[in-house]
């Protein structure tokens, strides 16, 4: 009894391989790799069929793998945005507090960035405060000074005194110059200890008869 040949599979792939190419003749395959034709034909059927199925298979492992390597990422994600969020709840700095923690050459965060982290708008980074010019301490000097001798003038009334002192200011000048002598004032009177009232001691009331019987 003939005993039938066994091939591997890395064999029938290759012949396989060149049968799909075209090159050459199942009958010039069968003769070059010493087997039956129609087993060439078998073995190139077989690869057509199931080529569809091994890219199926690589892309399904592949996506899998994917999946299997993104998941415990979104989970540090949602973490760290939780935490985020948590910490900005907490974080009630003042704005200089938050504004001496940016870092404009860090090599990584932006300035934007690290505003977003730190719940500071990024205007605030970029504002720089301007010193008071002589002329607006001038005029903020008149007003504290005017203010206490008549507490009762409005900004309207002011305006018109200090045009009759000489200075060519309108409503819009002396308004800002208002309010900011007001908020120094009310940051003053916010210092001030209150004052305490007196207790009144009631004196205790006697008849005329117990008057005379004390005395």
């Amino acid at each position: 009894m003939v005993q039938r040949k066994r091939h591997t599979a890395e064999f029938k792939a290759q012949v396989a391989l060149a049968a799909l190419k075209g090159q050459q003749t199942l009958n010039e395959l069968a003769s070059l790799y010493g087997v039956h034709p129609v087993q060439v034909a078998q073995w190139k059927k077989q690869a057509v069929t199931g080529l569809p199925e091994v890219f199926a298979e690589r892309r399904a492992a592949a996506e899998q793998e994917a999946e299997a390597l993104q998941a415990p990422l979104y989970q540090e994600i949602e973490r760290l945005q939780v935490e985020l969020t948590d910490l900005k709840g907490r974080l009630a700095w003042p704005v200089e507090a938050k504004r001496a923690l940016i870092e404009p050459e860090h090599p990584t965060l932006s300035v934007a960035r690290q505003c977003e982290l730190l719940g500071l708008a990024r205007s605030s980074w970029y504002y720089r405060p301007v010193a008071a010019s002589a002329e607006t301490r001038e005029l903020l000097r008149l007003l504290e000074e005017q203010s206490s001798r008549t507490p009762f003038y409005g900004v309207r009334r002011m305006t018109a005194w200090l045009r009759d002192q000489g200075y060519g200011v309108n409503i819009k000048r002396v308004r800002p110059c208002s309010k900011c002598w007001e908020a120094r004032r009310s940051a003053r009177s916010r210092r001030r200890p209150p004052r305490r009232r007196p207790r009144l001691i009631q004196a205790p009331l006697f008849t005329p008869e117990e008057m005379v019987g004390r005395h």
